[in-house]
């Protein structure tokens, strides 16, 4: 990479962030390991003001000079077994041909420090269980799945559509 790679907290005021951050979430939505779908029309139109409103909300853009190349989106939870928050990564986004380039790194490193400013006790993610590379990068950087003890086995993410 010529260029140097910079993380920021996305601003949402500054139209050209908000652009960056829907192309890259489009390009994720699109991918396989995203839904392979795309973002509907009425998500593409209401997410930045959705998420401008939302407190909890913590994102940043990573920038190859002037080119945005990364995104993560986090939100602020809460452990009751620690009584402090966490930060659950929720969406993290490299350009495809720009992966393993350590861009996911830095914005898991930036996910890391923002926690540590909010006070948390730790960062949670989910991943598909066959995205190799993903699970990959995580354990790099020192992710684990989430055990309580070992013979109850690990902890396992579902969903009920509503």
């Amino acid at each position: 990479m010529s260029d140097t790679l910079r993380i920021a907290a996305v601003d949402f005021r500054e139209p050209s962030q908000a652009e960056a951050f829907m192309a890259l979430l489009e390009h994720y939505a699109a991918d396989p390991m995203g839904g392979g779908q795309g973002l509907a029309a009425e998500v593409r139109a209401a997410l930045v003001p959705a998420l401008q409103e939302l407190p909890h909300y913590h994102g940043a853009l990573a920038w190859l000079g002037e080119r945005p190349v990364g995104l993560i989106n986090c939100f602020s939870g809460f452990s009751t077994f620690a009584a402090r928050p966490l930060l659950n990564i929720h969406d993290i986004v490299v350009l495809r041909d720009l992966r393993q380039g350590g861009i996911g790194q830095a914005l898991l490193a930036w996910a890391a420090q923002r926690a540590r400013e909010l006070g948390c006790c730790k960062l949670t993610l989910e991943v598909l269980a066959n995205n190799r590379r993903a699970l990959a990068s995580y354990e790099r950087a020192g992710f684990a799945p989430y055990v309580l003890d070992p013979a109850a086995g690990q902890a396992l993410f579902l969903q009920k559509l509503l």
